[in-house]
């Protein structure tokens, strides 16, 4: 039976109801659906718009419903949504006091009080998630406190840097993304139960027992705003895309990193791989899969930013679009985190190679320079000087370890008997100890600090 069928003289054409049914999808609400109804049977005994034994048996029945869902005993089907499906079900278990359930409440308000519900479950599910992600991460720099690598602008080596550092670096992302969730949760965590279709009610009901019973911070100020809200849901979509943004980038390291022609990683085989053609191949498919899992959230956002474009006030059909998205990008994203979390202390560092890597191709060339402008040369002409010995270098096929401190004399007077020690890949990278710096004391500080304000976060 459908809620509204009473006005029509006709059934809805079987395509119309395929087409307009959203329980295939909207049933995984069925939890929140419940507890929001709980509450609202609540408010009304409080408020005398019905009984207290009208209001036990709604809530009884509720329950019921809710424990036989839970146990597999009971099948969401035969209703256009979970709304229609719980309410019949309802009244099929307790009669007419059923019926009573939605006084002063329109599907607007319930369903946009369902999907805050639910979106919030989301939000702090996102952040338990990306915790776990950034502990791994903590782990692998901890680690790489005892490495050095090369660090790239425009994928072309450029200084050598603790290894600690390149990890500490997508902490800090994800750090960003767990500041944005606990904002925009708390931004959506505001009740729209009690507005009705579009204009409130005229029964004297009491919105704060509801927004207690239901842990929202307050009620919606307005409405028509409270039933045509979707920015939460926007929103949640919007951090899901930043955070797949970062473990793309992620991504893409580990799989240019683990291949021969870099080498610095090994993904386990766990998290690999192979080819039904070339029995040497080890395929880094994981990462690849999550970076291209990336675009798939996207869509979801542009989806639905375009669905709410041009929406007229208050509640229209289009917003029923609002969800698949939504749940889709859930759960791609958290399943992307915690596949993240789990591969990261399988990879291997391989630290010769990172060594070796980060004394090659001129990486400490900065250094020399700025060995000469500390010496008191402008550095404009310490760039210019280094950039000859560079040059020089490469027609010669040499490296600047190669060269004698002599032969760096030649060049510029203010090179002393020392710069042989500045150019190890090492001192190089012990020297970044400006704050937020690639020496291995400040990423030591700043791994304290992810520490640190990681614990805000937990749950």
């Amino acid at each position: 039976m459908k809620l509204w069928e009473g006005r029509f003289d006709a059934p809805t054409a079987k395509n119309a109801d395929l087409f307009n049914d959203s329980l295939p999808f909207d049933k995984k609400l069925w939890s929140v659906d419940i507890a929001a109804s709980i509450a609202h049977a609540t408010m009304l005994a409080n408020c005398g718009i019905i009984t207290a034994e009208e209001s036990n048996l709604i809530c009884g029945g509720l329950n019921a419903i809710a424990d036989d869902i839970a146990a597999g005993n009971l099948e969401i089907a035969g209703a256009e949504d979970i709304h229609s499906f719980v309410e019949n079900e309802l009244v099929k278990r307790i009669g007419d006091a059923g019926k009573k359930l939605h006084t002063a409440r329109s599907r607007n308000d319930q369903v946009a009080t369902d999907f805050r519900l639910y979106a919030r479950n989301a939000f702090d599910s996102l952040t338990e998630s990306l915790v776990w992600l950034v502990e791994s991460l903590c782990d692998r720099a901890a680690e790489g406190l005892k490495y050095i690598m090369p660090g790239y602008t425009h994928l072309r080596k450029a200084q050598p840097m603790c290894a600690g550092h390149f990890f500490n670096a997508y902490s800090e992302m994800f750090l960003r993304d767990l500041d944005r969730v606990r904002a925009s949760r708390e931004r959506g965590n505001v009740m729209p139960l009690g507005s009705g279709a579009l204009a409130g009610t005229s029964y004297p009901i009491d919105r704060d027992i509801t927004c207690e019973l239901l842990e929202f911070d307050r009620p919606c100020e307005n409405s028509l705003d409270g039933v045509s809200d979707r920015d939460f849901a926007a929103e949640f979509l919007f951090d899901c895309s930043m955070i797949m943004s970062h473990l793309s980038r992620l991504c893409e390291d580990i799989i240019l990193y683990s291949t021969e022609e870099f080498g610095y990683f090994e993904i386990a085989d766990e998290y690999s791989t192979g080819s039904s053609i070339m029995p040497q191949k080890k395929n880094p498919d994981i990462p690849e899969l999550m970076r291209g899992k990336t675009g798939r959230v996207y869509g979801h956002l542009m989806a639905l930013l375009t669905t709410i474009k041009a929406i007229p006030l208050a509640y229209n059909k289009d917003l029923q679009e609002d969800k698949e998205g939504f749940f889709d990008a859930e759960k791609q994203t958290i399943n992307s985190l915690n596949i993240m979390a789990e591969m990261l202390p399988a990879i291997k560092l391989k630290s010769e190679r990172m060594a070796e890597a980060a004394e090659a191709e001129f990486c400490c060339a900065t250094d020399v320079a700025d060995y000469l402008a500390k010496r008191g040369v402008p550095f404009r002409t310490a760039h210019a000087v280094t950039g000859k010995i560079v040059r020089d270098c490469i027609a010669s096929k040499r490296t600047l370890q190669d060269m004698t401190a002599e032969e760096y004399k030649k060049y510029a007077p203010e090179f002393g008997g020392d710069i042989c020690d500045v150019v190890s890949a090492q001192a190089c990278a012990d020297a970044r100890t400006s704050y937020g710096g690639a020496s291995a004391a400040s990423v030591k500080e700043n791994l304290k600090s992810i520490k640190k304000r990681l614990k805000e976060y937990s749950l």
